[in-house]
Parts: structure tokens; sequence; C-alpha cells
């Protein structure tokens, strides 16, 4: 008995899972993680660059959260017109990359390094204390430069002493100091002058007075400067830096938060000129201005001129007191309708704000 043939059923068709993704399909796929990484990295990732653009701008003729930003008191002031702007820039850090193309495409910032504004290791904090001490410090420095300008008194006090050297431990910071090896003591560069022809070693007597105590004499044995760090020089070192401060009876006070660095100084000292001075120097329209200043009334060159230039011209300037150094680079860069007044001192910018007021040209840049 012969088998019956076999009758084989054919085979079932593969299963899948679910459609296949054809090669179009993987590109869009492959393009859309691509942007995504793109995105997280753009928008994650920091880069070692600060912006820098127009700040804000103050009136310092007026009020700041209801409170005078130059304030005198115990002594008579004088009503002013106009406005008398101080410029700021605004910098900027932890920027991310797309943040860094956006702003840089804006046109109204700029990028520079970190390292250009950040010591190294320097954090934002530590940065904003260092700014806050140069603002204090041009606040003095203002106030000492106006008030010689209007040949008020001024008196030289220890504003540091240094560790360790010859007067630490005779002499504390604020003392004022009445004499040096003989010599009177004016103005700050009197001390240095004291000093000219002495040699380590040598002994000079310091007359200095401690608040309202009775003036006292002391002997000191003068150092080496290279010693404590100071530089190589010839004469004798005492390890103080003197700095002129105004010897009158009334207080004069500077109203301004959250501003940093010593670019206001200029402004500062024309608001106290103004103050305690009859007339007005802005005769109604608003000035604005730049400028560093020591305490002897000479105006240094400032950085971002051109973006306070533009500050100025939105806040409704129509003259921006420029520092001398800083007038190529303003000239360049001035918004359209801005008047750029070159100084180089407290006195020149009064002269200019004078002749505006009197129909005459001042310097300009």
């Amino acid at each position: 008995m012969s088998d019956a043939p076999t009758t084989q059923s054919p085979a079932a068709p593969e299963q899948r899972s679910g459609p296949r993704l054809t090669r179009r399909g993987w590109t869009i796929v492959l393009s859309f993680t691509i942007a995504a990484v793109l995105g997280l990295v753009g928008g994650l990732v920091r880069v070692p660059y600060v912006s820098i653009g127009p700040g804000p701008t103050y009136d310092t003729l007026g009020r700041v959260n209801d409170q005078a930003v130059v304030q005198v008191d115990g002594e008579e002031t004088y009503e002013t017109s106009g406005q008398l702007r101080m410029t700021t820039v605004s910098v900027s850090d932890d920027i991310s990359l797309f943040g860094a193309l956006g702003l840089w495409v804006s046109g109204r910032y700029a990028l520079q390094p970190r390292d250009v504004y950040f010591g190294p290791g320097q954090t934002e904090e530590e940065l904003e204390q260092e700014n806050t001490k140069m603002f204090q410090n041009s606040q003095s420095a203002a106030e000492v430069a106006a008030l010689r300008y209007l040949d008020y008194p001024v008196q030289v006090v220890a504003q540091e002493i240094t560790r360790g050297a010859p007067v630490d431990g005779v002499l504390e910071p604020g003392d004022q100091l009445l004499s040096v090896n003989g010599s009177q003591i004016a103005v700050q560069e009197d001390v240095s002058e004291a000093l000219r022809d002495t040699k380590p070693g040598d002994q000079v007597a310091i007359t200095f007075q401690r608040g309202d105590e009775p003036p006292r004499t002391s002997t000191i044995e003068l150092g080496n400067a290279s010693d404590f760090g100071a530089g190589e020089r010839s004469e004798g070192f005492l390890g103080l830096a003197p700095v002129d401060r105004a010897d009158v009876e009334f207080e004069t006070t500077i109203h301004l938060e959250d501003v940093g660095g010593p670019s206001a100084g200029l402004i500062f000292a024309l608001a106290i000129v103004d103050k305690l001075t009859p007339g007005q120097l802005e005769d109604g329209r608003t000035v604005a201005g730049t400028g560093e200043i020591d305490v002897k009334g000479n105006v240094g060159p400032i950085g971002g001129i051109s973006f306070k230039l533009v500050a100025a011209s939105e806040a409704g300037a129509d003259t921006f007191l420029v520092p001398a150094s800083n007038c190529a680079e303003a000239k360049a860069d001035a918004p359209d309708g801005l008047r750029l007044v070159k100084v180089d001192t407290l006195a020149s910018a009064v002269e200019a704000l004078e002749d505006l007021e009197a129909g005459r040209t001042p310097p300009s840049c």
C-alpha cells in the first residue's frame, strides 16, 4: 500500500510590529534630534563672555526713591533747574550661547571676554564689592574736588596703613596729618614731598591728630619700600596712603544704590558745586556726562563711552560732558543731536556749562 502524498500548507507571512521608517523618516527624526541637542547646548552652555550695553541714568540734582541723590546738610544751598544725569553701563554675566548670539545680533550690546572684567577666579559678588568700593571712593573724591574748587578748606588724613610698616601701630586710618619731617601738610602731595630727600633708616617726626584729641608727635624710622611690596624707591617708606578730605562743618551725602565703579565722579562734583553756588549751571537743560575725578579736580577717561552716549540720548539729554581722553571714541559713536563737550578738569566742566548758559560755544570733541 503506497503512502498518500502529504499536502503542505503555505508558510504564514512574517508579522511586523509596526510600519518601518523610510529613509526620509529617519532623516526627519535625526534632524529633530540634532535640533533638540543644539537647543539644549545653546540654552544651557555658558560662554566666557559678558554683555555690555546702555545702563540706567540718574539725575544727580533730583530724587531717587523719594530721596535726594546729592544731599547737603548744614550749609546754605541754592535752587537748581534742569537735569544733570550720570550715566552707567550695564554688564551681564552668565550668558548662554544663544543669549550671546541674540545680544550680538541686536546691535545694542557688545560682547567682551569675561576676563576683561573679572579677575582670575573672581566671582560676580566679589566684582560687585570691588565696584561698590570704587563708587564710594569716587563720591569722596568728588566731594573734595568740589569743595576745593569752591575754596573750602581741606585736611589730609591717613586713608590706609600698610600692615607691618613703620607707621603701623602709631597711626590709624582717619588720623589727620599735620606735619611730616618738619614740613606742614596742607594737601596730600605734601607728604611725598616731605620724604623726597630721605632714605631708609632715617628718623622723621610726624605730627598728627586723632579725632578731637590733642595733636601728638611721634618719631618714625623709615623703612624700605621694597620690603613691603611697594616697589623700588630711594626715599624712605612710611607705609601710609594720604588723601585729602573736606574740612567743613556741613555734611554732603550721596544716596544711590546698586551702582558701581568710579566714572560718576565728575557729575557728582558738578552737582555739589551747583547746589552750593547761586545760579543754575544747567539752565533748564538736560545735561549728561561721565568721567573719573581725583581730589584735585582732574577728569580721567572711562570705559563704555559709546553705550553711555546712547543711554544719555534716550534719557533726553542734549549735551554730554566727555573726558578729553574719550573724545575720539565718543565722536565716532555719538547719536544724532547730542552735543559733545570736552572737559579735562572740574573747572573746565563748570566753565563749559556757564558758556552754554551764556550762549557761548564750549570746547567740543
